[in-house]
């Protein structure tokens, strides 16, 4: 056992579902935190004003106030607690809008166990929301595929620090039979490129190190003809014309605004290019 693990660390959980809460209080609960529940965003709020968790977990969809006003509302009161967010669809474009709203990480109701969210708390507890290790020292240029799937032969280069949309990306690229290799900065974009020439390349562009609009003039001025061609899909965190404009003008094929698209909008984008 862990030392966070233990009856100092109150843990909020503000959630409509009650099946769910009951389940997630029950393991954190046996675990040894102190674990309060609140059904709706208006009674969760009043919650982390008079009981001052020490960690919050959010769902999104809820009655009387939903997880996006509970965040606003924090930020306007200078409450700072880490909060991690429980998301019904996972989408892009939700995780994006609750990051900038100051959550620290985020789980998918259809996805994760008890097991997932207490790995989930006591790396928020035990690191102040931030990851115990650096996305620069997972593995890359291993392919993930979806065994279930008829694969169809498409190695697609997914570029993103953000470990969550990463994740989400990549699971719902190889569901629909592409084969994946994730890149977490442009060091590792550029050897990724040059090591399993992919048939295209979704590309961050704010990155550590080196940023995508480096990593993309890297691809167009390669000497390889099937890497100075490769098709590249720009990630823009904001939509800012810039930015755009600039990924356009160097020889982009297209992009994607982070805070507004889906899973579904990834998947279309690159059939489109392809044409599968």
């Amino acid at each position: 056992m862990t030392e966070i693990i233990n009856s100092e660390i109150k843990i909020l959980i503000i959630e409509d579902e009650r099946s769910l809460i009951d389940l997630l209080v029950t393991k954190l609960k046996k675990e040894g935190f102190i674990v309060e529940a609140a059904y709706d965003g208006e009674d969760g709020y009043k919650k982390i004003i008079d009981w001052q968790p020490n960690l919050i977990l959010l769902d999104i969809v809820m009655p009387k106030m939903d997880g996006y006003e509970v965040l606003e509302k924090m930020n306007m009161n200078n409450v700072k607690i880490p909060v991690i967010i429980i998301s019904n669809s996972g989408q892009p474009v939700e995780i994006e809008k609750t990051k900038m709203l100051g959550a620290v990480d985020h789980l998918i109701k259809t996805e994760f166990s008890p097991l997932d969210v207490l790995k989930k708390v006591q790396l928020c507890l035990s690191n102040d929301g931030k990851a115990l290790k650096s996305d620069a020292d997972m593995q890359v240029l291993i392919p993930r595929e979806d065994p279930k799937v008829r694969n169809l032969g498409v190695k697609v280069l997914l570029v993103e620090d953000d470990s969550f949309l990463r994740e989400i990306s990549s699971k719902k690229l190889t569901k629909e039979g592409y084969t994946v290799f994730e890149a977490v900065d442009g060091s590792q974009a550029i050897d990724g490129v040059k090591a399993i020439k992919p048939d295209i390349v979704l590309l961050d562009i704010i990155l550590p190190a080196i940023d995508g609009f480096q990593v993309l003039n890297q691809i167009r001025t390669s000497t390889e003809e099937k890497i100075a061609k490769v098709p590249v899909i720009m990630l823009s965190n904001l939509g800012q014309d810039d930015d755009i404009k600039k990924a356009m003008d160097m020889g982009a094929n297209d992009y994607l605004v982070k805070a507004h698209f889906t899973t579904e909008e990834i998947v279309a984008k690159i059939k489109k290019i392809l044409g599968k």
